[in-house]
């Protein structure tokens, strides 16, 4: 898994006016609890009208839910910024 299927998933369900996948995972390696696989921290920056008028802790919720299934088994820390 790396950025290519996040950024997928996140454009088919939200249909974005902008969206970036940034792999940071080179960052982290060697800090505790990190898988260090290479593909495990990543930065989100999204623009799209279905989160508009979300609160950004409502639109963070709806992106974790879209990638319920990485954060479980692949992605070790996400960071989230959502522009309105």
């Amino acid at each position: 898994m790396d950025e290519s299927t996040i950024f997928k998933k996140l454009s088919d369900y939200f249909s974005p006016t902008h969206l970036e996948v940034i792999n940071e995972s080179q960052k982290h390696q060697g800090h505790a609890q990190s898988p260090n696989s290479g593909n495990s921290h990543f930065l989100i920056i999204i623009t799209s009208k279905k989160l508009a008028g979300m609160s950004r802790l409502a639109g963070q919720r709806e992106i974790y839910k879209v990638l319920e299934k990485e954060m479980k088994n692949q992605i070790h820390a996400l960071q989230i910024k959502i522009i309105y």
